[in-house]
């Protein structure tokens, strides 16, 4: 008789009887977290469709792409490698689209960022998105879509119409108080208001609480309104041109040719604090955080910088510049440009061309680079030894590149000065280096000419100061030399374009130089709350000054012209009292030094010339004023014309009045004229207006005034 499976198990349970704990049986499994929110998972769509025997191959590809990005969430356990790939058996292909779960949410939007618009091959271009926004797509109900009706067509105001002014007139903004007010002005004549926020005074709302700005071209006026955002102002009668939603905005900068706007509101806690907008359709592009990935956040955010034709946006990182591509604002390449140390960059306004800076690491010298974009070819680096630091000024047509380095001794106890000349429109780029022994404070160049002005004194902290003028343009005189048949002279070229000083003015009180926009005339001007104030106009063609003073002046800005120069004590909106309230206003002077006009405020926060877009070329502009005498007349018969209407208008109520008299002394005239034929016939005929009536005589009188006898010998 063979033992029962029940014995067996009874035998066995006795054998380990003792072995066995007496806590009860309760298991719990070590379960991973569950995810609920999905926010490491992404949809990939718009990939190919294959059969069952290429699906293993399609898979390897795609996940090889993936990989790039971040890590993926894998389980050995479940076989599950981080993508699942969905398969119709009844079609007997994939459905193009995959699901891929990485291990962080930060991997997953950055494969958002940088896998959309990837083309897969030539047929395929990725389509990727957050996978809880494709749970939110997915909500929609298409039966409730109804098309979108195109609204009425309307005219937008004529953003240039402020420049057919038939006397060529400027624009400048002023804020002070509550008030934002621009004016015309001529530099003949007082300023006129064009526009003070009357219609939405009318409304009871303020049309501007914070700065404004206007857009590189004047096209626009921005006004800052914390509460709402950024309100543009355009046409002849400032009809509102858009609204962009960017609460607390600190700061704006449109974009060259204003196709774009940032806003910024400075708020380090906002991931959204950088805002990029399309001007024309109101649309919000793409936000920014105030610092970028990894950067250090114990000084300054570093700012966006436009390219000179709107096509990038450029940042600088730690240690790269993330260069940004219009209007899709996505990554140049899907990759930042290198750039180790890096701790300045500035674009070229002229080309799209970045000059950045980079300190000493280890044996490696510091170096200057410029680097052309999109190809991010190397143009030209300029590598510096024992470097303090760095200030890189460009000449505003791009030609010329002048970077500030200063240096230290090998022992580190002084400083000196050096300045590296870059000439980026000659073959090679050459760099020209001049070398100075004082501190060098200030350098500016002459807009469109190859002249740069340059403070410097023995001491930084110096009241007196020299200013030195170069030129980048001097000719070398040309050869000439004996031929080999003969006496003939062969001439030779001249030398290539070399720098050279033009002159020095010694001992002069300044803190900034600022050239006129139409170049020769420049300020030399001392401002700040410490500072004489004293103004300098220097001519530096004829090489003459006129000294003139605004006390505690710390503003100076020229009109677009470079007619009208506009000296300014303001006052910060915001950080309480201003202890130099009294010295609030601003004053006008031509660019001879005479003062046009000058006014008061109790507040003032701001002066804003409204820029014009220059037309004429550099050439052009230098054969206006070649051939300048030859349309003195025409200028000479307009401004008589100019000023016979003005002076119409400002006496026009005068020659009212006058002409108001004249006719009623005609008409009283009309009435004695009417009534002299009964006036006579009462006086029996007798008119007192008829020379017959009268006997007229002619009498001589001589009267001696005085005598005086003298001895003649």
């Amino acid at each position: 008789m063979t033992m029962s499976e029940a014995d067996k198990l009874a035998e066995e349970a006795e054998e380990l009887d003792g072995y066995f704990s007496d806590a009860p049986l309760d298991p719990k499994p070590n379960y991973p977290p569950l995810h609920e929110t999905f926010e490491d998972s992404v949809v990939i769509t718009n990939l190919p469709k294959v059969p069952e025997a290429k699906v293993e191959k399609l898979t390897k590809v795609v996940l090889k792409l993936v990989r790039r990005i971040g890590s993926l969430a894998e389980n050995a356990d479940i076989d599950f490698s981080g993508l699942h790939m969905p398969y119709d058996k009844e079609k007997g292909s994939t459905l193009g689209f995959c699901l891929v779960e990485y291990e962080t949410p930060e991997e997953a939007k950055n494969a958002v960022e940088v896998l959309e618009g990837y083309k897969f091959d030539k047929n395929h271009e990725l389509s990727v998105c957050l996978y809880t926004r494709a749970l939110k797509l997915r909500r929609l109900k298409t039966e409730e879509y109804q098309e979108a009706q195109m609204p009425e067509f309307v005219e937008k105001p004529n953003a240039m119409e402020w420049l057919e002014d038939p006397n060529q007139r400027d624009q400048f903004i002023l804020r002070h108080g509550r008030e934002t007010v621009v004016h015309w002005f001529d530099a003949r004549n007082d300023p006129v208001i064009d526009y003070d926020g009357a219609r939405e005074k009318d409304a009871g709302v303020a049309w501007c609480e914070y700065y404004c700005h206007w857009s590189p071209k004047g096209s626009y006026l921005a006004t800052l309104v914390p509460s709402k955002g950024v309100i543009l102002w355009s046409g002849k009668n400032y009809d509102k041109a858009g609204r962009f939603v960017a609460p607390d905005v600190k700061l704006v900068l449109f974009s060259p040719h204003e196709t774009y706007l940032l806003t910024n509101n400075e708020r380090r806690e906002d991931p959204a604090a950088i805002k990029i907008y399309n001007v024309a359709t109101g649309l919000l592009l793409r936000t920014f955080p105030l610092y970028p990935d990894n950067f250090p956040q114990d000084g300054p955010p570093p700012p966006f910088l436009w390219s000179h034709d709107d096509k990038y946006l450029a940042r600088m990182g730690n240690g790269l510049i993330s260069i940004f591509e219009t209007p899709t604002m996505r990554l140049l390449d899907k990759k930042s440009l290198l750039a180790p140390d890096i701790h300045e960059f500035h674009w070229s306004p002229k080309a799209n061309v970045l000059a950045y800076w980079a300190p000493e690491r280890g044996n490696s010298p510091a170096h200057v680079d410029l680097i052309e974009v999109p190809s991010r070819k190397k143009l030209r680096q300029k590598n510096l030894f024992n470097v303090a630091k760095c200030n890189m000024v460009w000449q505003n047509e791009g030609e010329y590149l002048a970077v500030k380095v200063t240096r230290h001794t090998k022992s580190k106890k002084t400083l000196y000065n050096n300045i590296e000349l870059f000439r980026l429109n000659e073959s090679g780029i050459p760099v020209e280096m001049l070398d100075i022994k004082d501190a060098v404070m200030a350098l500016a160049f002459e807009p469109r000419g190859s002249r740069f002005a340059m403070i410097h004194a023995e001491n930084p902290s110096s009241t007196k100061v020299d200013v030195s003028f170069y030129d980048m343009m001097k000719q070398g005189d040309p050869i000439s030399v004996k031929g080999k048949k003969g006496n003939k002279e062969k001439r030779l070229p001249a030398k290539h374009p070399e720098l050279h000083k033009v002159t020095v003015l010694e001992g002069r009180q300044c803190t900034g130089i600022f050239w006129s926009p139409a170049g020769s005339n420049i300020i030399l001007a001392s401002l700040g709350d410490t500072a004489s104030g004293t103004l300098e106009f220097y001519n530096v063609d004829e090489g003459t000054i006129v000294m003139k003073e605004h006390y505690r002046a710390n503003q100076v800005a020229w009109d677009p012209a470079g007619r009208t120069l506009a000296t300014v004590v303001s006052q910060p909106l915001e950080g309480g009292h201003f202890k130099f309230a009294m010295d609030n206003g601003y004053i006008l002077w031509s660019f001879q030094g005479k003062q046009l006009y000058q006014q008061s405020f109790e507040a003032f926060y701001q002066f804003v010339w409204r820029p014009r877009e220059t037309l004429l070329s550099k050439t052009q502009v230098e054969e206006v004023q070649k051939n300048l005498k030859k349309y003195e007349k025409q200028f000479d018969k307009a401004d008589k014309e100019r000023q016979r209407a003005l002076y119409l208008e400002e006496t026009k109520g005068k020659r009212m009045e006058r002409a108001k008299y004249r006719e009623v002394l005609a008409r009283n005239k009309a009435i004695l004229k009417r009534r002299r034929t009964e006036y006579v016939a009462l006086l029996d005929g007798y008119d007192s207006d008829d020379d017959a009536n009268f006997d007229i005589r002619d009498v001589l009188v001589e009267t001696v005034l005085s005598t005086k006898e003298e001895l003649v010998m």
